[in-house]
């Protein structure tokens, strides 16, 4: 094992992957790459299913529903049951759900958004609507509708509590960036004077709420990721033994620029096939 891939001052803080008992990781830049399978990705997941470990794979993608990245990964070349996916969509909607039960709120909700979003919360059993709602929740869609916008506004400046499914302010397309629901939750937030809470990376509760799902424990979880400013940050946060891949966003030369170091780090979830 690298020297440079343990933790500094503490060696107890290190857990092996023989230790890691759950996996999370992120999706985009970890096990695929422009619609491509990673080279090991595939490996990787036979090696959890082999090894009956329990995984999720986390996206802040709040558009489609876990059957259709189910779909859009075994297209990619990777089978991963969409009992194994956890988008922010469903966090946010675990997290409205836990916020009603039990304190008095209603559960009716204005939401911008798609399937993902829309489905993960009437499973969790949110009225959507424009009527009086108790929450509007901002989630990704391909064409963000400024009468939405608008009608968001005027809701929130009513009384709705502000939600967020994530903090990206963009979104890739074959033709460049798009605004993503961190640029639409900025100009809301500029018309309304309210920021709203972000359930997605980097907050940790998606990762707690991940772990959940899966009976995970912090002390034997692990986080794989390819950004220091989400994946690694909230998986720090929440506990969890991190793991950077070049693969992504971040770059080796880019780690010194953050405050906080990664568990590990390695060229790829390939290297981590021989740990588990």
């Amino acid at each position: 094992m690298a020297e440079a891939d343990k933790v500094k001052g503490n060696p107890a803080v290190y857990r092996s992957g023989q230790d890691i008992e759950c996996w999370l990781t992120d999706m985009d830049g970890v096990l695929v790459h422009e619609n491509q399978a990673v080279p090991g990705a595939a490996e990787l997941i036979q090696r959890w299913v082999d090894t009956s470990k329990r995984f999720l794979v986390l996206t802040n993608n709040s558009i489609f529903t876990p059957r259709d990245l189910a779909a859009r990964l075994r297209a990619s070349g990777l089978e991963v049951p969409e009992e194994n996916i956890w988008t922010s969509a469903l966090a946010t909607a675990q997290f409205l759900k836990d916020q009603v039960q039990g304190s008095g709120s209603g559960n009716r909700a204005y939401t911008i958004g798609e399937a993902g979003l829309t489905t993960a919360l009437h499973e969790a059993g949110f009225i959507l609507t424009d009527q009086d709602p108790d929450f509007v929740v901002l989630g990704e869609t391909r064409t963000y509708s400024f009468e939405a916008i608008t009608t968001a506004i005027r809701l929130i400046l009513a009384g709705a509590r502000f939600i967020a499914t994530n903090p990206d302010a963009t979104g890739p397309s074959k033709d460049g960036p798009l605004p993503a629901t961190g640029a639409i939750a900025a100009l809301i937030t500029k018309a309304t004077d309210r920021e709203p809470y972000v359930v997605g990376k980097p907050n940790p509760m998606m990762f707690r709420s991940a772990m959940n799902q899966i009976d995970a424990h912090s002390e034997t979880t692990a986080m794989i990721g390819d950004r220091m400013d989400t994946d690694i940050v909230a998986g720090m946060e929440a506990g969890l033994h991190t793991v950077l891949v070049l693969t992504g966003i971040t770059q080796r030369e880019d780690i010194a620029a953050f405050p906080f170091r990664p568990n590990q780090v390695l060229t790829s979830v390939a290297d981590l096939k021989n740990q588990i």
